[in-house]
């Protein structure tokens, strides 16, 4: 049977696993249980609640009305997307392949507020292993991050790279470190370089030569995993036409991840719309 995994379990993600599985589609639904739905105390500008309602009460109905469909819910990280014969999902305990496949993990997080990256963006500043690695090859490198997210991206620039170190800007890691990958924990004062970057200055004045600059703060949004496979983004934004569908065969994106009005009757409709889509696209 054909397959949709959609990644994200916020409105737009459950009404999108929703219409796929409705249209008959074997649907899995992969999140990391935090959504900014989750964090709204009172939500009364939805349809159908005279009293209003929690972010959390709609999140948790959410899930049940899912898995009530039958639909699979999984409660991890997603950190890879890559693009094959399918498309493939990668979380921190499993990799998933579909035939289609729906983003809607929300906006991504902001860029950290660090002296130079902006400036050096495509000039050694990066936001994804994967697509840029190759032009690093024999260069030190370093990740930005402290959690699975940048441990995967260390990993897949351990291969081509001279060295790898994560470097935490003064946060502990919180999770282990493959062997052979470095690790900074001082608080970073700026990125440096000329024309292109050449090092990491610290607040204690202490610099690290690196050439390139991998941000993997926090966990892959939306966009982060998009670019991944060559989907066109314009900023923290997936570009994706009227029927959610970006430029790479079979990936679709919804919710606050495209822009727009950032409410949660958008979302819903986002998110009916790319599973209709997809639905269209698995049976030609």
């Amino acid at each position: 049977m054909a397959k949709i995994i959609v990644v994200g379990c916020g409105p737009a993600g459950i009404s999108a696993g929703i219409y796929a599985a409705r249209a008959g589609m074997d649907t899995m639904i992969i999140g990391g249980g935090e959504t900014s739905l989750k964090k709204a105390h009172k939500i009364d500008n939805y349809y159908g609640f005279e009293k209003g309602t929690t972010g959390q009460e709609l999140f948790e109905n959410g899930i049940k009305q899912a898995k009530s469909l039958g639909i699979e819910v999984i409660e991890d990280e997603v950190v890879g997307l890559s693009f094959g014969e399918k498309l493939t999902v990668t979380t921190i305990n499993n990799s998933y392949t579909a035939d289609g496949v729906i983003l809607a993990t929300g906006s991504s997080r902001a860029v950290p507020k660090i002296k130079g990256i902006k400036d050096f963006e495509g000039k050694g500043v990066s936001y994804c292993a994967v697509c840029d690695g190759f032009f690093f090859r024999g260069k030190e490198l370093a990740v930005l991050g402290n959690g699975e997210y940048a441990v995967h991206e260390a990993k897949e620039l351990l291969s081509v790279a001279q060295g790898v170190t994560i470097v935490t800007d003064g946060k502990g890691m919180e999770v282990d470190v493959p062997e052979g990958v470095k690790v900074e924990t001082a608080k970073i004062s700026e990125i440096k370089g000329k024309e292109k970057v050449e090092s990491i200055v610290f607040e204690d004045g202490a610099e690290h030569p690196v050439e390139g600059v991998f941000v993997a703060m926090g966990v892959a949004g939306s966009a982060d995993l998009a670019r991944k496979v060559g989907a066109e983004t314009e900023g923290n934004k997936i570009i994706v036409d009227n029927k959610m569908a970006t430029n790479v065969p079979g990936l679709y994106a919804a919710g606050d991840c495209v822009g727009g009005l950032l409410q949660i009757s958008k979302a819903v409709s986002d998110g009916a719309i790319a599973a209709t889509s997809a639905v269209k696209f698995i049976r030609g």
